[in-house]
């Protein structure tokens, strides 16, 4: 077969492959007004062939598949954030924040924490939790603050190192997870 005719034969059933989903992993879906949004994932490399929508930095205590679960749910003003973790390091605590950018290869690529008033110390100005797991590895935080997100400033929830363990610092970004607020 000519070199033409084999090139061509392998762009017929490219052709027919559907779109790829956008970076991050599953299309994103507005859920109605009141609904709950919920992102279930499971931690991957950043760098992977497939963009992952849950990536770990530190796969010593967010190992590759241990799975996430963020649920954003809004009422009445007020947002609530919940996540759920597991198959994670056990008897950990993670800090967990939500970023203004989106997760990548680099930590910092998530950004600084999500800021309803810019440069405002108050305590209910950023979503902040700490998600305490037990010795199997699970568990769960939420947060509720008296505001909703802007559109499109907060795109990110990060898990931090927490206590200390291994080399990582107490403020090192341990694993990311998209999440369109």
């Amino acid at each position: 077969m000519p070199l033409s005719s084999a090139a061509g034969a392998l762009m017929v059933p490219l052709a027919l492959l559907p779109a790829a989903p956008p970076a991050g992993g599953a299309p994103a879906v507005s859920p109605a007004p009141g609904a709950a949004r919920v992102v279930d994932a499971r931690f991957d490399r950043a760098d992977g062939f497939v963009p992952a929508r849950a990536v770990t930095h530190a796969p010593d205590l967010v190992p590759y598949g241990s799975q996430v679960r963020v649920t954003v749910g809004r009422a009445a003003g007020h947002t609530s954030v919940t996540v759920d973790l597991a198959g994670v390091s056990g008897s950990h605590e993670f800090p967990a924040h939500v970023h203004t950018g989106h997760c990548g290869t680099d930590p910092a690529s998530s950004g600084p924490h999500y800021q309803q008033v810019a440069g405002s110390d108050a305590a209910d100005n950023e979503v902040r939790m700490t998600v305490r797991t037990g010795p199997d590895g699970a568990g769960t935080s939420s947060a509720t603050v008296p505001w909703e997100f802007r559109p499109g400033e907060a795109h990110s929830l990060v898990l931090h190192a927490g206590t200390p363990a291994g080399p990582h610092a107490a403020a090192d970004r341990a694993a990311c997870v998209d999440v369109d607020f």
